[in-house]
């Protein structure tokens, strides 16, 4: 009996050992993936040499040397996180036309500058005419604040934008990105390896929002949001000081903890509190639920019926390029309350 017994013990011993370095050796195989340099040979070279080590380990764990496994993954694992902190973002990279330029701004008073605002003309997502410029904004003539949402990629998963509205007509729409080199490709898997920059974009509707519902044809929905114009001003300014934050101290985009959803949800934090963490903050599809239940949409109306009202696809290809898109594709959502 005793002799079983210890059997046992050594035998979930070693299944434990096997799960505990089994975790972190999936994960530094992907880091290498996503983080080696060189072509797809020298990748898969350090996977395999890493994938190789990793399985020594774990077949000297289930032979009942969990002990020494253990030491020897933890060794190798620290050098792994030694060389992971080394890695740093940057803003001097090649980048993609349309991540070329994050937004930064300079306030004076209640007028606001932006430089670099995008302003492309897309005739197709690889055709277009770039055009970046400098804008300003009166802000005691600001009056709105919208929530878009872009579905791209089932009813679960959004992109997040924020478009602010002024009496003259204009709006402006901020929108936190992934910063793609030239010739790169979106990962969501890649965004936990620091494979992104993250970026902050400052466009006119015209572009961004024609962008994703004209040319992408994703489904694109704008609501209306509640809220006073301190909090509106606060918003705005939290914006402005974010561009110029990443401007000087680049970060990575995260896909879970720093993308276009969580970067709001801690600029309103800060503004208003009381703002608690929610599972729909990371599938971002269902963040009009959760702005919805906190009030922050038009209450007057049940939220599938906002959704529907707010479904701005169709009036969007009918407006295409016209002067008046931003007025265009909010016909018909009900104004809030004054």
């Amino acid at each position: 009996m005793a002799m079983r017994g210890r059997r046992v013990v050594v035998w979930t011993l070693s299944a434990l050992a096997v799960l505990v370095l089994a975790i972190p050796a999936c994960w530094g195989a992907a880091a290498l993936w996503y983080q080696l340099p060189g072509g797809l040979a020298l990748r898969a070279a350090g996977v395999l040499v890493w994938a190789v080590l990793c399985a020594a380990l774990l077949v000297l764990a289930r032979q009942g040397r969990a002990l020494l496994a253990t030491i020897g993954f933890v060794a190798l694992f620290a050098g792994l996180l030694w060389r992971w902190q080394t890695i740093a973002p940057s803003n001097d990279r090649q980048w993609a036309d349309d991540v070329a330029h994050g937004v930064t701004g300079a306030v004076a008073g209640d007028t606001v500058t932006l430089d670099d605002v995008r302003d492309f003309d897309w005739r197709s997502e690889r055709e277009y005419t770039p055009h970046w410029e400098t804008r300003r904004y009166d802000l005691k003539k600001l009056e709105s604040v919208d929530l878009i949402l872009s579905y791209w990629m089932g009813p679960s998963i959004a992109h997040t934008l924020v478009s602010f509205g002024f009496a003259d007509g204009a709006h402006i729409v901020f929108s936190a990105e992934i910063r793609r080199e030239r010739g790169e490709k979106f990962s969501a898997i890649g965004g936990f390896f620091k494979e992104f920059e993250l970026v902050l974009i400052a466009a006119d509707e015209r572009d961004i929002v024609r962008l994703r519902s004209n040319v992408r044809g994703e489904d694109v929905r704008l609501f209306r949001v509640n809220m006073p114009k301190p909090a509106m001003l606060a918003l705005f300014h939290a914006y402005v000081a974010e561009g110029n934050t990443l401007a000087a101290t680049p970060r990575f985009y995260n896909t879970v903890t720093t993308n276009c959803t969580t970067l709001i949800y801690h600029m309103m934090r800060s503004i208003v509190g009381n703002l608690p963490l929610d599972w729909r903050l990371l599938f971002s599809g269902h963040i009009d639920e959760y702005v919805y239940a906190r009030g922050g949409l038009d209450t007057r109306y049940p939220l599938e019926q906002l959704r529907e009202l707010g479904s701005i696809d169709a009036r969007a290809r009918q407006a295409d390029r016209s002067g008046n898109f931003s007025a265009e594709i909010r016909r018909g959502i009900p104004e809030l309350p004054r």
